[in-house]
């Protein structure tokens, strides 16, 4: 069990413990509905649980019609009413090649990188070598982040600074 205060046990008092514990079931009993209500749905399919950064337990859900795919999040600590609270949305380019369309919901919680994940787990599932995407003028007030967050998932960028575009690959190998 990883417990989000990182001090070792015995410098924890009881009362510490106890209310650590009793987040962790919380957390546990709103997975089990979530993911009930979330199959119910029947618009997609539940790929998996995760845990993100802060120790947060996830659900990780995709709709894929072989023409688009969304890979979406819903966090553990509120009820499930339909909506995701992350996703990344993307589209078959190509044979070889998924290109994400959007990335929506709050950043800084490790909700993307959870997804990313997904997202080349499925093209590594489907023989899809190239993920590719976009990074718009729109874009470019958070462009450092987005440049980081693209390299720490083995993206090449490439910038044109003069313009504010660019692209983004990545090669399954």
């Amino acid at each position: 069990m990883l417990l989000a205060d990182t001090r070792p046990e015995e410098e924890k008092d009881a009362e510490e413990i106890l209310e650590e514990k009793e987040e962790l079931e919380m957390q546990l009993f709103r997975m089990q509905a979530n993911i009930k209500d979330i199959a119910k749905n029947g618009r997609g399919e539940v790929l998996g649980i995760d845990q993100t950064s802060e120790d947060k337990w996830v659900i990780v859900h995709a709709i894929d019609d072989g023409n688009a795919c969304k890979i979406m999040i819903n966090d553990c600590e509120t009820a499930y009413k339909g909506m995701w609270d992350f996703s990344i949305q993307a589209t078959y380019k190509t044979d070889d090649t998924i290109k994400i369309g959007d990335i929506k919901g709050p950043s800084n919680k490790g909700y993307g990188s959870i997804c990313m994940n997904y997202l080349k787990q499925k093209a590594r599932q489907n023989n899809i070598p190239y993920i590719v995407g976009d990074i718009a003028e729109r874009d470019w007030d958070h462009v450092d982040r987005l440049v980081h967050f693209y390299k720490k998932h083995q993206f090449n960028v490439d910038l044109d600074s003069e313009n504010k575009c660019g692209e983004i690959l990545w090669i399954n190998g």
